[in-house]
């Protein structure tokens, strides 16, 4: 596939490979938070009380912990020195704020577009298995997606390359043809060391300067950018 950037303003200018040589895009694997769903409120909220009920007094720091999303919320803990017992009430409050969580406008449309167009997909998140996929029921698209896998689903989570290396597994589908699309510099270096191209999504809340700085494949703006950019690569 060619390598594009796509920023607010701008036009694609291809920077690879030309349309007669690349490999036609075939699959798509999505990270859930701040790319499909958007979930901010409920997750700073959820990690408040978790901090609160389990550290106590002081101002929960959820400004470092925005700096890891795209990891799994026990390795985010470990690298910030917090207790793991956050995790229970953290993944309580999560589930019981879920109602809250709404599907960024344009993604019920750009994920029926694809599959249509027959290109295939899964979800690869740094939440657990079972949160994503009820998280997802209750929002009445589960069934869109073939898979979704969690990172308690594999043995080493992002930005290790297993996530997307499981969802192209369960697909059937090969390295080449294929993106990941996160809006994460861990989502990028885990599509990159599985040796997929990597995608940044801007449209969420996540700081687009430290995705744009990990030079990713294409930046794209909304979901219709990268369903527009999907729909030209597949040809």
């Amino acid at each position: 596939m060619s390598t594009e950037l796509i920023t607010e303003g701008g036009d694609p200018a291809s920077a690879g490979t030309t349309a007669a040589t690349r490999t036609p895009l075939r699959t798509v694997v999505f990270d859930l938070d701040g790319v499909l769903v958007d979930s901010f409120g409920v997750m700073r909220e959820a990690f408040a009380l978790a901090y609160r009920e389990v550290v106590g007094d002081g101002e929960p720091p959820f400004e470092e912990y925005s700096t890891h999303l795209g990891r799994y919320f026990p390795d985010i803990m470990n690298m910030m020195g917090l207790p793991l017992e956050m995790e229970e009430p953290f993944v309580r409050e999560s589930y019981r704020l879920a109602h809250r969580v709404r599907l960024f406008d344009g993604v019920t449309e750009m994920l029926e577009a694809l599959n249509a167009r027959g290109i295939r997909f899964a979800i690869a998140t740094g939440k657990s298995g079972p949160r994503a996929r009820s998280l997802l029921e209750g929002l009445g698209v589960l069934p869109l997606f073939e898979h979704v896998i969690g990172s308690d689903e594999v043995e080493h989570p992002k930005p290790a390359p297993d996530i997307v290396l499981r969802a192209l597994e369960l697909l059937g589908a090969d390295k080449e043809g294929a993106v990941m699309i996160g809006d994460a510099v861990t989502d990028l270096a885990s599509a990159r060391a599985a040796g997929v191209e990597a995608v940044a999504a801007l449209w969420g809340e996540s700081d687009p300067e430290p995705l744009l700085d990990a030079a990713p494949d294409a930046a794209m703006e909304s979901p219709a950018d990268f369903l527009a950019w999907c729909l030209e690569a597949a040809t």
